[in-house]
């Protein structure tokens, strides 16, 4: 399939019929449902869909008028994303206290290295639970805005209203201490990269550098994945491996590790950035073979062991 689809977002409320009012309404402006995707988590109810717009017998603004009248009508979010929308990417970092993460991709950005050559992608925003990153944002021009209440839980009403505000297309949580909720997850599914210090499925959740060491195992790792509304088990896009030496405690698995989580974060963003990946059926794929592999080598392996 050569065409680029158009994407297709409802959130909120579980209600009866809600379904056959949008894909109603997207048939009787010929617009062709390619794909449909629904889900239920904690209350929230999300359906992604998309569909082949190339032909409809609207315009552009007259759908969004459309779809946003029967959003508020139903009492639910519906956002639609044309391929075309924009040439540049927008990413959020998200963040908490560790700086090694955000700072590549600040660092990168400032280099003109965040994404490959044609591609046009910037960091308008930084975004913490804390507000202990302020300095490093502000070093690199960033604003930045805290969205925690003192003891690290966010107000996620204030943060979509950010992501809204500076048109984000991507999520980068750059080691944000913070389980998202249904409410941001279903609306930016996808679009949200996180770094793990493990190798994913192994140690999930808190603290799994010292549940590496406590299961004594001699390789570790990281991993760059994207998020969905179980932890730490979203599609797995690049990992990194380490060797642990006998008798190293927790401070030296991570001293290895840390390093290795900018990296598998950064290679990561550049890959969604570039199109070269895709999620199919709960894995990520290279959408060509020979992008998937110019662009892995210039990121590196993606599974390598570091010494």
């Amino acid at each position: 399939m050569t065409r680029e689809l158009t994407e297709i977002t409802v959130v909120g409320g579980d209600k009866t019929g809600l379904i056959a009012r949008v894909t109603s309404l997207l048939f009787e402006r010929g617009i062709n449902i390619e794909d449909l995707d629904q889900a239920v988590r904690e209350g929230v109810f999300r359906m992604t869909t998309r569909v082949d717009a190339s032909e409809m017998e609207t315009s552009r603004g007259e759908l969004r008028r459309a779809l946003a009248e029967l959003g508020r009508e139903l009492d639910v979010d519906i956002q639609v994303r044309f391929p075309s929308d924009r040439d540049a990417r927008r990413i959020a970092l998200l963040v908490t206290k560790e700086t090694h993460a955000p700072e590549a991709l600040l660092e990168a950005e400032a280099a003109g290295d965040l994404a490959d050559d044609g591609e046009d992608a910037d960091i308008p925003v930084v975004i913490g639970n804390r507000g202990d990153l302020r300095s490093l944002a502000e070093r690199y021009d960033k604003p930045f805005y805290d969205v925690g209440d003192g003891n690290g839980n966010t107000d996620e009403e204030r943060l979509l209203d950010l992501l809204a505000e500076y048109d984000v297309d991507l999520i980068a949580l750059a080691r944000y201490m913070r389980i998202l909720s249904p409410e941001v997850v279903f609306r930016y599914e996808g679009r949200i990269i996180n770094v793990h210090p493990s190798l994913l499925p192994a140690f999930p959740g808190a603290e799994a550098y010292r549940q590496a060491k406590d299961a004594g195992v001699r390789v570790a790792g990281v991993t760059a994945h994207y998020v969905t509304t179980d932890l730490d088990q979203g599609p797995v896009i690049a990992q990194r491996a380490f060797d642990i030496p006998a008798g190293a405690d927790v401070a030296e698995i991570k001293r290895r590790g840390q390093p290795l989580e900018a990296d598998v974060l950064l290679d990561a963003v550049r890959l969604h950035l570039a199109d070269a990946i895709a999620i199919h059926r709960g894995t990520v794929h290279g959408l060509a073979k020979d992008a998937w592999l110019i662009r892995v080598r210039a990121v590196r392996p993606l599974t390598s062991v570091e010494e």
